[in-house]
C-alpha cells in the first residue's frame, strides 16, 4: 500500500485572479475553468488581476503558492497597510459624475499613482443627463488642457463612445461610490447584472454595492475589473519626487530650482513657483501638490 506521505503533489497550475474577497480568490484557467483559492497562512498580497500559480486541493478548490511578476500594480496606501486594487492593468477609468459630487482631490491622487505605475489615465463623467454635468463638465476642463482624455455620457443611456477606448485594454474603474461604474459595466457586459444602488441627495454620497473586485470580459483581448468605490487614495508609497514628477506639467521645470532638494512648497528661486506665476501651472493643481507634498512631509516627520 503506498504511503499516504509519498503521493506526489498535486501539479503546480497557472491562472489569472478574477475575482477578490479579502483573503479568498477565484482563479481562472486558460480554459476559462474558475476554480476558488485560500491562500497560505495570513497573506493578502494578491489583487485582482494578479497571474498566480496554485495547487488544486479538491475539485473546485485549490491554495495559491505565488503570485508571478506583475507588469503594473495599482494601490492605495496609507501609514500602517496597503490595499491593492488591480493588477496587471493598462488602464484605469476614473469614473466621475455631478451627483454625488466628485473630489478634485481623489481625482489628482488617482492621476499621481497611474503616473507612478506606469498606467494610463481616462476619465469619464458619468451621468451626462443631468442638469449639473455642463459645470460638472467645465470643472474636467483642467484636465483636458493637460492632455488627459476626458469622455462625457450617460452609462443608462448610451456606453458606445467608450467602447474603442476599451479595445485592446486590461481596464480598472475606480471612482467614489455612487458614480455609476456598476451601470457602466452592466451596459458594456449584457447580462453581468452588477447590484446597483440610488445615490443619496441629502447625504451628496453613494452606497457601496460592489464589496469586492471581478474582472470581467469584454471580449477575448478587452477586458474591465470592477472596484469597490473608494472615498480616500492614499499615496504614502510615493516619494515627494516622484509626485511632483507625477505631475506632468511640472516636468519642463523639474531640475531648475536654486536648491537640488526643492519641495516646490517654501523655498524660495523655486521654478514650479515661477511657472505658476507665468502662467505654466495652474494655481489649482500647484494647490494640489502643495496640499500631497504637506502630506508626505508630515509623514516622514512622524515616521522618524
Amino acid at each position: 500500500m503506498t504511503d499516504p506521505k509519498s503521493r506526489a503533489a498535486p501539479a503546480l497550475l497557472d491562472g489569472q485572479v478574477v475575482a477578490a474577497f479579502g483573503r479568498s480568490y477565484r482563479i481562472e484557467l486558460a480554459d476559462g475553468t474558475q476554480v476558488d483559492c485560500a491562500t497560505r497562512g495570513k497573506r493578502s498580497d494578491i489583487a485582482c488581476g494578479d497571474r498566480v500559480a496554485f495547487r488544486r486541493s479538491g475539485d473546485n478548490s485549490g491554495i495559491i503558492e505565488s503570485v508571478l511578476p506583475r507588469t503594473t500594480l495599482l494601490y492605495r496606501s496609507d501609514a500602517h497597510r496597503q490595499k491593492l486594487i488591480a493588477a496587471n492593468i493598462t488602464q484605469a477609468v476614473v469614473v466621475v459624475a455631478a451627483e454625488p459630487s466628485f473630489y478634485d482631490d481623489l481625482i489628482n491622487r488617482c492621476l499621481v499613482a497611474c503616473e507612478h505605475g506606469g498606467i494610463t489615465p481616462l476619465i469619464v463623467l458619468n451621468k451626462d443627463d443631468l442638469p449639473q454635468s455642463a459645470a460638472a463638465w467645465e470643472a474636467l476642463a483642467i484636465y483636458r488642457t493637460l492632455g488627459y482624455r476626458v469622455l462625457r455620457l450617460c452609462a443608462r443611456q448610451d456606453v458606445a463612445p467608450l467602447v474603442p477606448l476599451l479595445a485592446d485594454h486590461t481596464s480598472v474603474l475606480v471612482g467614489q461610490s455612487g458614480m455609476g461604474k456598476s451601470t457602466l459595466i452592466n451596459h458594456l457586459i449584457p447580462g453581468t447584472a452588477l447590484r446597483v444602488a440610488e445615490t443619496s441627495a441629502a447625504l451628496d454620497s453613494g452606497r457601496h454595492t460592489t464589496t469586492g473586485a471581478r474582472l470581467l470580459h469584454i471580449n477575448a483581448r478587452s477586458h474591465l475589473i470592477d472596484s469597490p468605490g473608494l472615498q480616500v487614495f492614499g499615496l504614502h508609497h510615493i516619494s515627494l519626487d516622484d509626485t511632483a514628477q507625477a505631475f506632468v506639467e511640472f516636468r519642463p521645470w523639474l531640475g531648475q530650482c536654486r536648491f537640488r532638494d526643492c519641495t516646490h512648497r517654501v523655498e524660495p528661486d523655486c521654478a514650479i513657483e515661477r511657472a505658476s506665476h507665468e502662467g505654466g501651472i495652474s494655481a489649482p493643481r500647484l494647490a494640489a501638490y502643495r496640499a500631497l507634498a504637506e502630506e508626505s512631509v508630515r509623514a516622514r516627520t512622524t515616521r522618524y
